[in-house]
């Protein structure tokens, strides 16, 4: 059983593929924007980009995790979402509130998707 690991670091790898399931990170914006909806579309191009490295897409998600640092912004962020998921192939999905890594941070997600 093979445990392949991607954009590995000293604390975490950004994805791990093991029997045929990438298991990507929790995922954060890079710039941290006072916008809901413009962190989540940052945090979902690094989910494409992740997910194109391991030999998948949005198609192949099967689960996501959404923490959101103020549950009151949810509507901003599931238009940013919905605009982007794969029509017809939308994954499980929760998303709750949290406190998140640093005050700047307002979005985190993390998926799982098959590698075809």
């Amino acid at each position: 059983m093979t445990i392949q690991r991607y954009e590995v670091g000293p604390r975490m790898s950004q994805a791990v593929v093991h029997r045929g399931i990438a298991y990507l990170a929790g995922i954060v914006a890079d710039d941290l924007v006072p916008s809901v909806g413009e962190q989540t579309q940052q945090i979902l191009a690094k989910i494409d980009r992740l997910l194109a490295t391991v030999g998948s897409d949005k198609t192949q998600i099967l689960k996501a995790n959404i923490w959101l640092s103020d549950i009151r912004r949810f509507d901003e962020m599931n238009a940013a979402w919905e605009a982007w998921v794969a029509k017809g192939n939308p994954p499980a999905r929760a998303t709750v509130e949290a406190r998140l890594a640093g005050p700047g941070y307002l979005v985190e997600i993390m998926v799982e998707a098959v590698v075809p």
